[in-house]
């Protein structure tokens, strides 16, 4: 019987001790990033798309071009895959106070809500993502570093159910 209890507690404790990132835990780190100063303008991101088993799936490169206006942070995405595949996203991000965002997308259901800390940004949002013929509803939870030399590197979460399905790695330049 102590062996049962064994199994199920020790797979739960272990759960229970990994804790996620934190944004407050970014406060006082450098380089700072504001993501209205970085993203306006040209810039551009290379990315991958990894199933939950560790294959890549996708690989992409993104043309941006960023515009503020002193509110609304407004991004042109132009994804370019591998499989030859386009995909165009316009982002409108309001900035609500020095640190809290949210914004909106077309393939982005509801708003999207971000805090800024530090070199860190969070971002969670619902999204419409292409699958085979049709969509499916994801939950993405999107974390972006500011590096040395004006590196940005996004590691984002992708959920279904509450189950992490796939990774996107992003880096921007």
């Amino acid at each position: 019987m102590k062996s049962i209890y064994f199994l199920i507690l020790t797979p739960l404790l272990f759960l229970l001790g990994c804790q996620n990132l934190h944004i407050d835990d970014f406060k006082n780190t450098k380089p700072r990033l504001v993501i209205e100063d970085y993203f306006n303008g040209q810039s551009e991101a290379w990315g991958i798309f990894e199933d939950r088993f560790g294959k890549i799936r996708a690989q992409f490169y993104v043309d941006i071009d960023g515009s503020w206006d002193g509110k609304t942070l407004t991004l042109t995405e132009n994804f370019f895959y591998s499989s030859g595949r386009k995909d165009l996203r316009i982002w409108k991000i309001n900035k609500i106070n020095e640190n809290m965002y949210e914004g909106y997308a077309d393939d982005v259901l509801g708003k999207a809500e971000g805090k800024s800390e530090g070199n860190a940004f969070n971002w969670n949002y619902k999204m419409r993502l292409p699958y085979k013929d049709s969509f499916i509803k994801v939950s993405l939870e999107d974390w972006l570093f500011l590096q040395e030399k004006e590196v940005l590197i996004n590691k984002a979460n992708v959920r279904k159910f509450g189950v992490v399905i796939g990774t996107i790695s992003i880096f921007f330049k």
